[in-house]
């Protein structure tokens, strides 16, 4: 593999803005250019005082469930700083991207599926299972998936939300990347969520039809048969986390 595999090749980044520095360092040392258009805008929870009430009794839980690295650093920005993690409260991880995140907020124990990152594969867990009689919280983004509640209470767990954020579509001026896109095509978007693919659907408005044909990267199936329903035709599923995608998109470019 070169040093530069890479080269020339003109990668559209859909990320939020604080999550795309580490991928576009990634991008630019495999030669790349990363053009950072965010699709999704993390902005303050609805129910910053619903937050705060779950994070004073974290004592009372046996398990926290963190579903995204933005959970995991909302959740700590309003975590009090003279507050302790709680001893006895177990920590469990949507993916190993969440877990690190943890891992630098100081939280080293975590429970995560080593492979697949979704809801499906924590709740395969044998750590997972026997969850009956046990105080489980989840921290996520408002109106996330159902699954993971769902099958927790049907194992006999009682689930609590601790919705520490809100995804939205962000304001943005659409013109600088339709003449990046007319001056030199994307070689390749980055995709990392459904509701960020179809806001960029809805920014780039009758453009879109331009776009259909870049290979996209997405990190789940669900995201790519949701981009192939709206007509994309290049979808390409990743390994997990940053890695996973540069790894999957060299090898595209270099097949």
């Amino acid at each position: 593999m070169t040093a530069t595999p890479l080269a020339g090749k003109i990668i559209l980044v859909t990320r939020p803005a604080e999550q795309a520095a580490g991928l576009s360092r990634m991008i630019r040392d495999a030669g790349g250019v990363p053009v950072v258009f965010p699709a999704i805008e993390i902005r303050e929870p609805s129910q910053a005082d619903r937050l705060a009430e779950v994070l004073d009794r974290l004592n009372e839980f046996d398990l926290a469930i963190f579903v995204s690295p933005t959970a995991v650093a909302r959740a700590f920005e309003y975590l009090d700083p003279d507050q302790n993690w709680p001893r006895g409260l177990g920590v469990a991880a949507v993916g190993q991207g969440s877990a690190w995140a943890l891992k630098v907020s100081g939280i080293n124990k975590v429970i995560a599926p080593s492979g697949q990152s979704d809801s499906e594969a924590l709740l395969a867990l044998p750590e997972l299972q026997n969850v009956a009689g046990k105080r489980i919280v989840i921290f996520r983004g408002e109106g996330g998936r159902e699954l993971m509640a769902q099958t927790l209470a049907r194992r006999g767990a009682s689930v609590e939300y601790a919705e520490c954020y809100r995804r939205a579509r962000p304001d943005a001026d659409i013109t600088p990347l339709l003449r990046q896109h007319e001056r030199q095509p994307f070689s390749a978007i980055i995709l990392t969520s459904r509701e960020g693919l179809a806001n960029l659907r809805e920014m780039l408005g009758r453009t879109w039809d331009s776009f259909k044909s870049v290979p996209a990267f997405v990190p789940h199936e669900r995201i790519a048969e949701a981009a192939r329903q709206l007509g994309m035709t290049s979808v390409h599923v990743a390994a997990a986390g940053d890695a996973g995608t540069m790894r999957t998109m060299i090898k595209f470019f270099q097949s």
